[in-house]
Parts: C-alpha cells; structure tokens; sequence
C-alpha cells in the first residue's frame, strides 16, 4: 500500500474475517509505523499476510536469506496502484516485484485501482515483461455494480464580496458548519496540510463545542495521533475530520455519511477517490460537496463533474529508467544475497520502467556503485558493492547499516520534530518553517496553540499557550498542484459553454456574474483560442495569457515566452502564474505582434528555448539533491544525528560542481536536467500544449484595467514584491484606482489568425 493509514486500515479489515473463523493466520503489517520488538519477530518469521510500503519491502529484500524467506509467496496485492504508478515510488514496486517473481516465478499479482485511464499502461508497469519485452497475459476484473457519485458545490448566497483569487479562504465556514452539523460524521477534505490546519481551527472558533469530536490528521502527525483520530472515526468517537489525502486513498470509514473537499479537487480522479470514502459500500450512493475558496474554483467543480460523467479520469504515465534509483536498487540486491550482471540485466529488462536498459547504461551504473564513476574513484567510501568473481555482493558492515538507513525515494525538506518540554511528541514539520521561529514566537500545529522555546538536536521545542488560536501555519511542500491535463479541458469546455450564454447547472449560474463582467470588460476565449490581454497599470505593461493548462505547465510557458520576446529586443520581465494563465510584466510595451510572426508558439527548439530561459543548472543542482540521496552518493545521517537541510544540499552541490566539471558524461546529470524539464516544467505537456495553441486562434484584447481573469494574477505579482503595506491594503488601492478609471470605452479587440 502507499500510506501507512491505508496499512493499518487493511490490517484490520484482514484480521476481522480470519479472527471470525477460526483460520491458523496470522495478520501483520510493516511499515515506517512497526516497532522494533514487531520487526525484530518479523526477522525469525513472517506472518501469513504482510500488509506494507514499497520502502519496507525493498528492505526485507536487503537480507541474505531474502530468497529462502520468500520461496513460499504466492500472491502479492498492490492497492491503489494508481498512487504508485506514475512515482519513483512505483518504480521501486516495479523492481521489488521483478526479484519477487525471478524467487517466485509462479507469482500471482493483483493490482486495485478505482481511477485509472490507461489501464493497459498501468498493467504493463505492474505485471512486467517477457523475455522478449512483450506484455504478459492479464485479466481485467471490474465491478458489475456501477457506483453513483453526486457532486454538489456550496456557493455564496453573492459573488460580489467573494473572491477571485487564492486558496485559504473561509468565507463559507457557515455553510460548511451548518452542513456538518446535518451530519453523523465526516471528513472535510483539504488540499495541503497548511490548509488542513487552517480549517481545523476555523471550525473549532467557530464552535468550540466541538473540539470534544473534531479532529486532525495528516501525514506530519505523529502516529499515535494518527491511529488516534483514524480509530475514533471507526467508532464513532470522532464525528469531523480535517484531513488531507492522509485518509483518502481507500481507507474505509463505514460510518461516514458526509465528504467535502475544500478548495478544487485538481482533478477528476482525487475528487473521485475522495467522494468513495462516503457510501463506501456496494449500492451506496457516494456523495461530495465541494466548498469553494475562489469564484473560479466553481468553474473547476462544474468541469470535473461534466469530465466525470463523459468518463475523462486522469492517465498516470510511469517514470522511465531513472538511474538513481538503479543504484540504489543493485546495492538492494548485492545486500540480499549478491548477484551477477547477467542475471540482473535480464531481471530488470522484464520491468516496464527498464525494459529499454541499455548494456551501456547498466555497465556505468555497476560502475558507479562499484567503485563512484570517474569523478569519484579515489575515494573508497563510494566503493559500495565489491565484485567476487562475477558476483556483485556487499561486503563492508558499515555500507549496509548506512544503505538500509538510506532505502527509499521520499526525498523533502529537513524534518524537525516536534515536542512538548514535558516531552510527548507532536509530529514533524519542515525545518525551512523552524528556521524563521524566535523563542516566544506563537505557531498553530496538530490542532494546538504552541509556543516555540528552542531549537536543540533536530527537535523543536514547545509548550502550549493560551490567549486563543493565532499564530503561524506551517507550509509544507506540495502546495503547488496543478491542475490536470484532463481538467484544464473541462474547464475550456465550461468557458466555451458560457461564452456562447450557456449557464448550466447552479455552480456556473453562480459565477454568471464574474464571467459577465470578464466578457464586459474582454472577452470569454473560445475553447481553440489563446486570450492576451494587455493592460497598462502604474506597474507597468501587462501580457495576461490565458492557456487554461496548470499552474506547472504557465511556469515554463511564461518563462519560455520572456525569453523569445527578450530575442527581439532588450527587455526585462516579472511573472506570475497560476492555473489559468500566466502575467508578463515589463516597464515598457512588449513586441508581442513581432514576437508571434517570429515563432513565439512555435514547439521547435523548444529545449534549447527553455533551458536557456531558465536557470536551468541552478534548477539541476537542487534536483539533483534527490538523486543523490537515492543513489546512495549522501547519507541523511544516523538516528538522532539527521544532516540539516543545508548540509544535505551543500554536499549535493558540491558534488554536482565535482561531475559537471570532471565528469561532464555523468549520466545522473543528465537524469537532473531531465527531471527539471519533466517533473518541474512537464515539458512533454508543454510541447503539446505549444502544438495545441499553434494550430488555433491568437486573440490580443487591449483592456483599460484588469478583468476578472487577470485579477488573480496581478495580486501574486503584488504579493511577491516587497513591500511595507499590508497585502490587502495594497489590493483595496488597486481597487480604487481601477474604480476612478473611466469606465466609458468598449474595449479594443485585435484578433491575429495563426
């Protein structure tokens, strides 16, 4: 499984039936959560069924005796595969399950998912190869009960105090606790952990009677709170939960009759997978209501249902060959028994992810945990795996404790737990957040008022403080998600629909008037056209974009744009984005109409264009901190003696100065450089996103002052500059020097056919 909520949850459900009828089972699990005592029995025997992570796993296969203690497995079951699929995460399921089956060549696998597009794809990646690269022979097994899913959205009684833009907001808290105060239980569905906190405490201000049967979870929890608030829901105990994907990834929480998801799902799958924890039975009806926090996130709800409905559910596109985790991979296999070239490059070309391994590929990779590459041949500590004979095996106690204290693909920011003076523990939050806290400073986390005291041995210590529930939210990475391929194209639709006067459904006769004024003040663009408006403010020059494609895929378009415009002529710009669009800003006119007949959509070069528009070595220098960290090249540290942030990304840096300059064919260079375009940029995406705009139309719309669309945009251009006002001054001096713009004048439509 990939959560260790969703671990536990499967542990119980396992045990009820085989308790209930008397079978000589037994049921365990092992994940991050296991204690030691647990572990140390699992090492003299394993249970019947194991419930675990891909980490864990990979660990069990670190022993010796790896292949005697699997001989006898029949039947491994990955759950919600779709979570997995598209990570390094399923990369390393996909190797764990090709030394599985070579133990094992009679290996049944099972792989669930309730929200998948390219099933084919997906079955592939889980099942492997043959010998000759081909797929494996399958069945497809779908349920015969067609669920129902209802999606309804809360909206604002009116849109004019509603706002256009950000992700916080809680100017429906009523609705939302009038709502829940309908229901038995609930889980009220959040988008980052930032936000789960927020929310939590805005429903306990606002009755703080509830505090006895409201609760919190999410992943920086501590585990006994975890298990706490997860047991609670089960029984009854707890009747709201504030939660983040913690808890929607197939934990079944019979009693709950009532999901909300606040904010906009992103896409059609998560809000599917969120809506199943209600009526998560068959014949049940499964139902979400969806709260708002901006006027176009009404857009979002109504496209995901429309995308919902046609069938449109998000592909998820496997990670391809990454060779970090190959090294990390053949240490696995050195530690768990050893083996030889030959084998393993017939083991590893039956998985999906290395099926197109090259000789050359592998040789450099052996080479590097063998003895560090070119660069780093002169220093032993990189000489992990020795080669006896024609076996590669592990030899040196200390390369195995620092491996198996290493294992695994999660790569964040520093950890830094989280304690009472007294002592209990509270959970973990960033270290970049810790790093900014004086002793005294107030910050709201796990629910609770906190004070911070110090920061001593990686633990930052607090106690609890009174004088009401304000102070810092943490921010963890990962608030950064965009939306997806499947519905950015809803949402084109929905625009489309409403430009041709098409206000259907309530959520889109909600916003009616946002969008009205929009087509006032510009216009609506079609579903085939890309919409600039250009607006002069006392900032400057303003080229608001509109692709609708992500938050992700505007980055590298915005950046792509300032640098073909900055060939023509010298010029500077500040960018914005989000998911609907992007913000050029430049203290004089931009030659846009130059720019188009210069190629400005062209996908050719498109590479050469974006890594030159970016600072794409500094962008491969921090991700090549992950890759370093999987492959072995920068241990974290011992327990109680973790590296800090800032040593972990020194000793990355350096080494990534030390390839590029001594060792410039370094393939794990290459894999960093291609991971920025991918991961960070979606550059495939981008490509087609650049085709797409290519073949239609170019709409240029000069506006007297920002519209609704452009709004949003503008307040993050103003929220990143640095300032004495307060942000929501700035914004109401915004507002009153739009107002006393004259408002006589239809605005300028220059329309330029691509």
């Amino acid at each position: 499984t990939p959560l260790r909520a969703l671990a536990s949850d499967t542990e119980q459900a396992l045990r009820v039936p085989v308790e209930a009828l008397g079978l000589p089972w037994t049921i365990e699990s092992r994940t991050g959560d296991t204690s030691q005592a647990k572990r140390a029995r699992q090492r003299e025997r394993l249970p019947t069924a194991l419930v675990t992570t891909p980490e864990s796993l990979s660990l069990l296969l670190c022993r010796k005796d790896a292949a005697e203690i699997f001989s006898d497995l029949r039947c491994v079951i990955v759950d919600e595969w779709h979570e997995l699929l598209s990570t390094k995460r399923g990369v390393q399921t996909e190797l764990a399950l090709a030394r599985l089956r070579r133990i094992c060549p009679a290996l049944r696998t099972w792989g669930l998912s309730a929200t998948l597009g390219n099933l084919d794809v997906a079955a592939d990646t889980l099942l492997g190869l043959d010998a000759q690269g081909a797929s494996v022979p399958r069945r497809l097994v779908r349920g015969i009960v067609p669920k129902t899913v209802e999606i309804e959205s809360l909206v604002p009684e009116t849109m004019d105090r509603f706002p256009w833009a950000g992700h916080l907001n809680t100017k429906l808290l009523p609705e939302v606790m009038r709502r829940l105060e309908q229901a038995d239980s609930a889980i009220v569905f959040t988008n980052t952990r930032s936000q789960c906190e927020i929310w939590f405490q805005s429903i306990i201000a606002a009755n703080p009677a509830w505090f006895e049967f409201t609760a919190i979870h999410h992943g920086s929890l501590s585990r006994r709170q975890r298990d706490d608030v997860e047991d609670g829901l089960k029984t009854g105990r707890y009747r709201v939960v504030v939660a983040t994907s913690s808890l929607d990834l197939g934990v079944d929480f019979s009693p709950v009759d009532l999901v909300m998801q606040i904010g906009s799902p992103k896409g059609v799958a998560r809000l599917l997978q969120r809506a199943g924890r209600s009526g998560h039975s068959p014949g049940r009806v499964s139902r979400i209501v969806c709260v708002p926090t901006h006027a176009f996130e009404l857009v979002e709800v109504a496209a995901a249902r429309d995308a919902m409905l046609a069938g449109q559910i998000e592909s998820r596109d496997p990670v391809d060959r990454p060779l970090d985790l190959l090294a990390q991979h053949l240490v696995t296999l050195a530690l768990g028994g050893g083996f030889t070239r030959v084998d393993v490059l017939t083991e590893l070309r039956t998985t999906r992810a290395y099926g197109a391994l090259t000789e050359q590929e592998l040789d450099w990779t052996l080479d590097f945990v063998t003895r560090g590459g070119d660069a780093l041949k002169a220093y032993p500590e990189y000489a992990r795996v020795q080669c006896d004979g024609e076996r590669y095996v592990v030899t040196d106690r200390r390369v195995a404790l620092r491996h198996v204290l290493n294992i695994g693909t999660i790569v964040s920011d520093a950890s830094i737990a989280v304690r009472y003076m007294t002592g209990g523990r509270l959970g973990t939050v960033e270290e970049s957040f810790v790093s900014r806290l004086s002793p005294g400073d107030r910050f709201i986390f796990s629910g609770k008022a906190l004070e911070f005291v110090r920061l001593r041995e990686l633990t930052a210590w607090v106690r609890k403080t009174k004088g009401g529930m304000s102070g810092a939210i943490p921010r963890w990475a990962g608030a950064r998600m965009p939306l997806s391929t499947e519905l950015s194209l809803a949402v084109r639709n929905k625009l489309e629909e409403a430009r041709l006067g098409d206000f259907h459904g309530h959520e889109m006769q909600s916003v009616k008037p946002v969008l009205v004024t929009q087509a006032e003040r510009s216009v609506i663009p079609r579903h085939d056209e890309l919409l600039i408006e250009r607006c002069e403010t006392r900032e400057g020059h303003h080229l608001f974009v509109y692709p609708f494609e992500g938050r992700l895929v505007h980055e590298g378009l915005s950046a792509l744009f300032a640098y073909r415009i900055a060939q023509l002529v010298p010029i500077s710009f500040t960018f914005s984005c989000n998911d609907y669009g992007f913000n050029l800003l430049s203290p004089e006119p931009a030659p846009l109409e130059e720019a188009l007949e210069s190629g400005l959509l062209s996908s050719a070069h498109l590479l050469h264009d974006i890594t030159n528009s970016l600072n794409a070595a500094e962008l491969a220098r921090r991700q090549f901190r992950e890759i370093a960290r999987v492959a072995g090249l920068i241990f974290g540290g011992y327990p109680g003696q973790t590296k800090s942030l800032k040593q972990v990304q020194a000793s990355s840096s350096l080494l990534f100065d030390v390839f590029v300059k001594y060792d410039p064919d370094n393939l794990l260079v290459h894999q960093a450089h291609r991971e920025v375009l991918e991961r960070q940029l979606e550059a495939s995406r981008l490509g087609r996103v650049l085709q797409r705009l290519a073949a239609g139309n170019v709409r240029i719309v000069e506006v007297e002052r920002p519209t609704p669309l452009a709004f949003p945009l503008l307040v993050d251009i103003s929220r990143a500059k640095l300032s004495s006002e307060k942000l929501v001054d700035r914004v109401r001096k915004m507002t009153l020097s739009a107002e006393r713009k004259s408002r006589a004048g239809a605005a300028t439509v220059v329309s330029a056919r691509r």
